[in-house]
């Protein structure tokens, strides 16, 4: 069984780490004495307040809304326009009893989300904040156990924080983990496993994960598993190079996944996710999925220098097996993002952001699949690409409840994407107020006969004002012209015409608390 296996995994990686740590040299000849806390926490406190013309039409879907723009969520461009205020509060703790030195943490984060006036005097997700309240809705996003056996050595096991980057999650600053590596493209989400993290000598990092994404029956051969290797080298001070290697056991065949859409690839989480939909019919399938890739980065955000660069690319194959049919899995996904500081503060700075997914214009019918494949295949969101500087041509990061755009995946339907954005930020009062702009402008790679390829171009702009420490005020506004890809019923929602052009302003207050 998988399971076994991820079990297995996870014996070996801890006795060769504890085996490791007695070669000498990773520990130092006296520890250190320091009164250390046993429980620390972070929070992080969320507010958004926003005025759009963009909502679902289903009634039911109040809570968490995600997915693509005109897709089965059936978030729709309207006439009116749609108001509410939604906030979101993580705690995120690690409990270190004393007795074991910093070798063993227990670390915890959980999830409160809700829309103001939404429901009250009940239970579920994202819920609560009607009058009255009282809801039951605190989510467990991660829970798990760190060892750190050495200094250089670390092993999760649990509920874990699935990201496409080399480092340790929990030790590494957001803007990292969204500028390098997958850039959370790939993968970005959480799953139940065993990672382990080795820091080879002090400018070489391996990553090694085994992840159980869906067990389904425990008596059947119907997982769905991950594994994964990623190894970077630095090869200057500012610059770094990583090969990886992701390969995904499907036998899940759909089962389980989010609510009735199911997961997978021919599951109706599809047209939610903005992925793609192998047509199979009702035949049962198999399949073995790869990504290899490599990604690079050069002082991407700017701490030592005036230029930076960051970028990946990454190749899917594998095979998708039927009793009928044998499919072939060939496609490429390429990044490449350019950053100058052009003024005196570290926040002056102008970037531009392209990114390139390889698409496919006739399904499967050629038994062939020549775009690309990410965790949104397999759970919504499963990658969340958000640090390009747009807001509704692909998604923002600063969400709740609702996280949607045209283009929600790189894989857009699996048309394949082509675009990317330009940014420019001034901070006209160091530290304090920040003007940002942005633009971006995207195409479909690859459609088929009688649709167009241009899916639109967007503006934005976003003031921050920097209140106190890690508590941030913004405004933000953005506006997309929709192109003669959505001319198409295929993808505009099923309507004769081209929708109504997206738009939105809202404000939101953020506060990282120690």
């Amino acid at each position: 069984m998988k399971t076994t296996r991820l079990l297995g995994a996870f014996l070996v990686l801890l006795v060769a780490a504890s085996a490791a740590a007695q070669t000498g040299g990773d520990f130092a000849d006296e520890r250190d004495k320091t009164d250390r806390k046993e429980l620390t926490f972070i929070g992080y406190y969320f507010m958004r307040s926003e005025l759009s013309n963009v909502a679902p039409t289903n009634e039911f879907l109040k809570g968490q809304v995600v997915g693509r723009l005109f897709g089965g969520n059936t978030t729709r461009t309207l006439a009116s326009e749609a108001r509410y205020t939604e906030q979101r509060f993580m705690p995120m703790f690690t409990y270190s009893p004393r007795l074991f030195d910093g070798w063993a943490k227990m670390r915890g984060a959980l999830e409160m989300d809700w829309t103001w006036g939404d429901a009250n005097y009940g239970a579920g997700g994202n819920f609560g904040g009607a009058f009255g309240a009282d809801f039951v809705n605190i989510q467990t996003q991660n829970l798990f156990i760190e060892f750190n056996p050495n200094r250089r050595s670390w092993i999760n096991a649990g509920l874990l924080r699935l990201y496409d980057n080399v480092r340790i999650p929990y030790y590494t600053p957001t803007d990292h983990l969204v500028y390098k590596g997958y850039r959370l493209a790939m993968f970005g989400s959480d799953a139940s496993g065993v990672q382990y993290f080795r820091a080879l000598d002090t400018d070489r990092f391996l990553k090694a994960g085994a992840y159980q994404l869906y067990e389904n029956n425990v008596e059947q051969k119907d997982d769905v598993t991950l594994y994964e290797l990623d190894v970077e080298q630095a090869v200057g001070i500012k610059t770094s190079v990583g090969l990886s290697l992701h390969y995904l056991s499907d036998r899940g065949n759909g089962e389980g996944g989010v609510s009735i859409l199911g997961q997978g690839l021919n599951s109706g989480l599809s047209n939610y996710n903005g992925v793609f939909n192998f047509e199979l019919g009702n035949e049962d399938y198999t399949a073995d999925v790869f990504w290899v890739g490599t990604h690079f980065h050069h002082d991407p955000l700017l701490r030592q220098g005036r230029f930076g660069l960051g970028g990946f690319a990454w190749y899917n194959l594998g095979t998708v097996e039927t009793a009928t049919r044998s499919i072939d899995i060939a496609g490429l996904a390429a990044n490449l993002r350019l950053a100058y500081r052009w003024g005196a503060e570290q926040e002056d700075q102008v970037a531009v952001d392209a990114i390139y997914t390889s698409g496919d214009n006739d399904n499967v019918s050629d038994d062939k699949y020549t775009g690309v494949l990410t965790g949104n295949n397999w759970t919504a969101p499963g990658s969340v690409f958000f640090s390009h500087g747009l807001y509704l041509l692909l998604p923002h990061g600063n969400v709740v409840n609702r996280y949607n755009a045209a283009v929600i995946d790189i894989q857009n339907l699996g048309y394949g994407f082509s675009g990317g954005s330009f940014t420019v930020a001034k901070d006209f009062v160091p530290n304090k107020f920040r003007v940002k702009l942005g633009a971006g402008a995207g195409w479909a790679s690859s459609t088929p006969a009688g649709m167009g390829k241009t899916v639109g171009t967007e503006l934005n702009i976003n003031l921050r004002y920097r209140l106190k420490v890690f508590m941030d005020l913004e405004l933000h506004a953005a506006r997309m012209w929709l192109g003669d890809f959505y001319d198409s019923p295929v993808v505009n929602g099923g309507v004769d015409e081209r929708p109504r052009d997206p738009w939105s302003v809202f404000a939101t207050f953020k506060w990282i608390m120690f």
